[in-house]
C-alpha cells in the first residue's frame, strides 16, 4: 500500500465492531467454542489490562506481551475468580479460535469498496494483535482497496491517543483536516475531532454509512 497524495477526504475504518462483526457476536460464538462466558471474559481482559495500569486490550494490542502469553495471564484471572472453571477449549491460538468462522460487517466492506472505486481513499485505523493479523485481514479482504493501514501492535501506539491519528494522517500523506473516522467507541471519535479529524460514531451499518455520505457530501472543497 502506497501513501494516497489527495486533497479531498481520507475515510478510515475501524475493525472491531465496525468492519468486524458485532463485537457481542464474536463473543457469544467463543463462549460455544472456549466455554467461557461473555461477561467472565470481559472481566479477565480488564484485570490483565488493569495489571499494566491500561485499557482492557491495551497490553496485547500494545504487543506488550505474545497472545500466548497473554492467554496464560487471561487463564489465571479466570481460574482465580472461578476455580471450577473448565479451559480445556480455550487454546493459547486466541485469534484463530476468536475470529473462526466469522465474516466481515458485508455492508461495511461494500462501501469501503464503493468509496475507493469513486476516488475516495480508504484506510483501516484499529487497535489489534500481532498474532491476530492473518485472520482479520482475511475476514475484511481489502488489501486491494486500502491505501493506508495502521495497527496499533505494529506502531506502539493505540486509539485514543492523539499520535496514532497524526500517524495515520501521515501515512496517508494527507492533512488531519482531510480525515474522516468511523469507529464504534466515542472516546476514539472524541480524540479523532480533537486531532482536527472528522469522526461518525457507528452504531449500525446504515446509520453510519448515511452519516459519512452526508459528511462527504459537505466536504469543503
Amino acid at each position: 500500500m502506497t501513501a494516497a497524495k489527495t486533497a479531498g477526504p481520507f475515510v478510515w475504518f475501524d475493525f472491531g465492531g465496525v468492519l468486524s462483526p458485532p463485537l457481542d457476536d464474536l463473543f457469544e460464538r467463543y463462549e460455544e467454542v472456549a466455554g467461557i462466558a461473555p461477561d467472565l471474559l470481559k472481566f479477565a481482559i480488564a484485570e490483565v489490562g488493569a495489571e499494566y495500569g491500561l485499557a482492557p486490550l491495551a497490553p496485547i494490542e500494545l504487543a506488550l506481551l505474545d497472545e500466548r502469553e497473554w492467554v496464560g495471564k487471561l487463564h489465571a484471572v479466570l481460574r482465580a475468580k472461578q476455580p471450577e472453571i473448565d479451559l480445556s477449549r480455550s487454546e493459547p491460538d486466541f485469534g484463530r479460535q476468536w475470529f473462526a468462522g466469522h465474516r466481515a460487517n458485508s455492508a461495511v466492506r461494500d462501501f469501503a469498496i464503493e468509496l475507493a472505486e469513486g476516488g475516495t481513499p480508504v484506510g483501516v485505523l484499529s487497535n489489534n494483535v500481532v498474532e491476530w493479523e492473518p485472520y482479520w485481514h482475511a475476514i475484511i479482504d481489502l488489501d486491494g482497496v486500502l491505501s493506508a493501514l495502521i495497527d496499533s501492535c505494529k506502531v506502539g501506539v493505540r486509539k485514543p491517543d492523539p499520535e496514532i491519528f497524526a500517524l495515520a494522517a501521515e501515512q496517508a500523506g494527507v492533512a488531519s483536516g482531510q480525515c474522516l473516522l468511523i469507529d464504534d467507541l466515542a472516546e476514539n471519535c472524541a480524540a479523532a475531532r480533537q486531532s482536527g479529524w472528522q469522526a461518525v460514531q457507528f452504531r449500525d451499518a446504515g446509520q453510519a454509512i448515511a452519516e459519512v455520505r452526508e459528511a462527504l457530501e459537505r466536504w469543503p472543497g
